[in-house]
Formats: structure tokens, sequence, C-alpha cells
């Protein structure tokens, strides 16, 4: 046995390889199952006892020249180019990942509600899904008014009652609800309507609503504080217009136009080739709808407005598709890194 052992010893000092399956090949012959140490350390057994210790020895010595072998071989087959990085200059400067940036909704949202907080109005926010009370009977919708349509909201199935709010004026009721006059509050938050998407339109978007509620408020308070509003967000140069108009919740009623400064004053599909574009309705809250929310209509009186947060922002970065907003096309998004 000691003989076949020495035999071993000298294939193994003198095995070279060309390629990896020659390399396994060697390993299985000698490491495998029924390879050679297997069936050498299995024969030992029988080796006499005055020669068990030499050939003990031996034995061992041929185990690890085989492993040690395999490991050299093993180290000599690996690509130069996947210990590349051992040659790296660890003292250069890191790659640092890109920083991130706000949605451009997010970017204006937050803008909106900067201007409105210097005048001292505050933010409240609730509940997406609504009852029909708070998002059209308290606002003085009528039975028959076409909001209250299928094709205009998206109500709940089971309970018709209950629908996913279409503006963010349930919000204004809730808190005429819960809190005394005064009420100086902007409500933001998203909406949904049942609307075909397009460039102008989407069934989801998002509002910026706004509430002042106090005595002897007047219509030249809602001008004026949509004034200051539309010269904060698009400057000084830009042109503003009031004009009469109608909601069921405000009387009298106006919308709010600022002249297009995509095309500015052209026309274009953002501004329907009109030179302007409607940011927001507004008016003074209808006496009824502060009767509806236990405040005395013969004491107070208040003004209310609504704007879309997605034409203002498409206004303001000079966009011509709603649609970019919900895509998440990172190449649209990283624009505004620089105007957070």
């Amino acid at each position: 046995m000691q003989e076949k052992i020495q035999k071993y010893l000298e294939e193994v000092r003198s095995f070279a390889i060309s390629g990896a399956t020659e390399l396994e090949e060697f390993r299985l012959k000698y490491l495998g199952r029924k390879g050679i140490l297997p069936e050498l350390f299995n024969s030992f057994k029988d080796v006499p006892n005055d020669r068990k210790r030499e050939t003990g020895l031996l034995l061992n010595d041929l185990k690890n020249k085989v492993e040690e072998k395999i490991n050299a071989l093993k180290s000599s087959l690996v690509d130069p180019a996947e210990t590349k990085h051992e040659a790296l200059d660890l003292t250069r400067p890191v790659d640092h990942l890109q920083a991130g940036s706000r949605h451009p909704l997010s970017i204006v949202r937050n803008q909106i509600i900067d201007i409105f907080s210097r005048i001292g109005f505050t933010v409240m926010e609730d509940r997406e899904i609504e009852d029909d009370w708070h998002n059209f009977t308290a606002l003085n919708f009528p039975e028959e008014h076409p909001a209250r349509d299928m094709q205009d909201t998206f109500f709940i199935e089971k309970h018709p009652d209950i629908a996913l709010r279409t503006h963010t004026s349930s919000v204004q009721i809730r808190s005429m609800e819960k809190f005394k006059p005064p009420i100086r509050m902007i409500f933001p938050g998203r909406v949904f309507r049942n609307e075909v998407i397009s460039a102008r339109a989407h069934c989801i978007f998002h509002q910026v609503e706004g509430l002042y509620v106090d005595k002897n408020v007047s219509f030249a308070d809602l001008k004026q504080t949509l004034l200051y509003f539309g010269k904060e967000m698009f400057g000084d140069k830009t042109e503003i217009r009031l004009r009469p108009s109608y909601f069921p919740f405000t009387e009298p009623s106006g919308e709010l136009d600022v002249s297009c400064n995509i095309c500015g004053g052209a026309g274009c599909n953002i501004c329907k080739y009109t030179g302007w574009v409607e940011i927001l309705g507004c008016g003074m809250v209808d006496p009824a709808v502060l009767e509806n929310c236990h405040i005395d209509s013969s004491i107070y009186t208040g003004f209310a407005f609504g704007m879309g947060i997605e034409r203002t922002t498409m206004l303001k970065y000079q966009i011509r598709d709603l649609r970019l907003f919900f895509e998440n096309d990172l190449r649209f998004l990283k624009q505004f890194r620089s105007a957070i």
C-alpha cells in the first residue's frame, strides 16, 4: 500500500492542467466518493499494525498534497479581470448617487401652501372617500345636478351614498361643522372625477381650496387675496382677470384667469387658443351652505376658492401635457431638482 501511495504522490506532484475541466476530473479522481483517497482510507484497516503509523502518515500527506494541488491550480485559473478591483486606488473619491427630486406637483403644492400661510391660512386635510351630504348636499347641489351623475362621479356600487370625493369642498363642510368662525383655512388633496384622460384632463387630480368665514367678509377681500396669490405664484408681469361664473355653493361666483405664459397669449392647446387660462373658481359662500353647517348667515359671511394644482403647475413650468405628471418618467421628473 505504501508503494501505491508513493506512486500517487509522484502523480500529484507532476500533474498539470490546461483548463477547468481537467481540474474537475483530477478532483473527482482523488476526492470523489469512489475516488482514490476514499478507497485508500477504506483499505487502511487491512494494513498490519506494525506498519499502520508509517502508512497513515503517507496517506495524510497524500491527502494534503491533493488538496494543496487543487487549490493552487484553481487560483491559476482565476481570470485576472475578476481580481481587477484589487488594483483600484482606494483613496479616489467615490461616485455619489444622483440626488433625487420632488415631484413638480408636490413643489407647487408646497408653494401654494406657503403663499397662503403668509396671510394667515392654516392647512386642513381629511378623507378621500366621502358621503353625499359632505360632497354634494351640504354644498347646495340640487338632486338633479349633473355632477351627481355617474359620468362625473365614482360612486361605490354597494353604497350609492358613498363616493370618491370630486372636490376638496367636502373638507370645507367638515371644517365649518367642527370649528366656529373665524375660519381661515386651505384644503389641499387628491380628488377623483370620471373624465376622459387627455392632455388637459385626468380622472385623478389635485386641488387646493380655501375658505375664509368671519364677520364682514366681502368680495373685495376675496379679490385682494386672489390678486396677491396670482402675483406671488406667477410673477408681477402676469395679467389677471376675474369674470362672473356660477357654482351652487357660492353667490356671487367668479373665475380667475391668468395670461397663458406657455404661448405668451398667442394661443395654444392649453389656453384653448384664447391667451387666457382659468386657474380657479371662487365666490362668496352661499348663506344656505353656512346654515347647513350651523353658522348664522345673518352674522357671518365668507368666501371660498378652489384651484387645480396640475393646471397651475403646467402654467408655471410650461408643461403642455397633464399626463406627464402620472407617468413617473425619470427623464421628466429630474428636471425639477433645482426647483426644490
